[in-house]
């Protein structure tokens, strides 16, 4: 990779970018690739000879102080946040060297790669193994990887050192709280009615570890093991089979 010369130390901005599964893309669909610095192009003078009358437009390297052209950089991250970002792009700081304008907010630059990425939880997949395929196109880039969290900053995978256990434990928590919450909301409840095949339709009046207990009619209570008992899609209800239940203790 090129980087900068030795005797020029970079700036050090934030920014956003579009993470794909081919790689890295700026906000305007430019790609980043790894191992390779951006270089700066404006865009606009290359079509000054479209606009004659535009003579602010003829061709310049970027960026250029009379123009808007150069890679974009922030000063903080807070400059960044806006409503909705987090759910689908990635924040990072990115090295700037070459020719640099800076602005109140941040920069444009010449030059440009990642330093580090900071991923929001919202982009990351559940499951681990399927964080880890989402995460291979990142980790070509040679940077460290931090997951964001209430401010915090999770180290999810270090050059040189793979991926880091702090990071991968918060996600393997976020993911069996994920699971939990799903379970809690899709898994039969207390009211809740169960079609029992032959007899008829019966409420759920407690639920005990692996057991259900259900009143059939007015006054038939069932035991009927949890295993036993499924959510049937096409006729949307719970259903058991009439071998699947016990009368329970108590039936008068």
């Amino acid at each position: 990779m090129t980087s900068a010369p030795d005797y020029i130390s970079p700036i050090i901005g934030c920014r956003l970018w579009q993470w794909e599964g081919a790689g890295l893309r700026s906000l305007n669909g430019e790609p980043w690739r790894p191992g390779e610095p951006l270089e700066a192009r404006c865009r606009l003078s290359e079509f000054a000879h479209w606009r004659p009358h535009r003579t602010n437009l003829r061709p310049h390297d970027a960026p250029h102080l009379k123009c808007t052209c150069g890679i974009y950089a922030s000063k903080s991250l807070e400059h960044l946040r806006r409503p909705g970002y987090q759910r689908s792009l990635i924040y990072g700081q990115v090295l700037l060297w070459g020719t640099i304008v800076e602005h109140q907010r941040g920069w444009r630059a010449q030059y440009a790669y990642p330093k580090s990425f900071l991923l929001p939880p919202e982009v990351l997949p559940v499951a681990l193994k399927e964080i880890e395929t989402r995460l291979e196109t990142l980790i070509s880039y040679g940077r460290d990887i931090f997951v964001l969290h209430d401010g915090a900053r999770w180290p999810l995978w270090k050059k040189g050192g793979g991926m880091d256990t702090l990071g991968l434990d918060y996600l393997s928590d976020r993911a069996r709280r994920w699971y939990t919450q799903r379970n809690q909301r899709s898994g039969i409840r207390q009211g809740d009615r169960i079609a029992v095949a032959g007899e008829g339709i019966a409420v759920v009046d407690q639920i005990d570890g692996t057991y259900i207990r259900a009143k059939l009619g007015n006054k038939t209570m069932l035991r009927i093991a949890r295993n036993e008992v499924s959510w049937k899609k096409e006729n949307l209800r719970w259903e058991t089979e009439a071998s699947a239940y016990d009368e329970a203790d108590g039936n008068k």
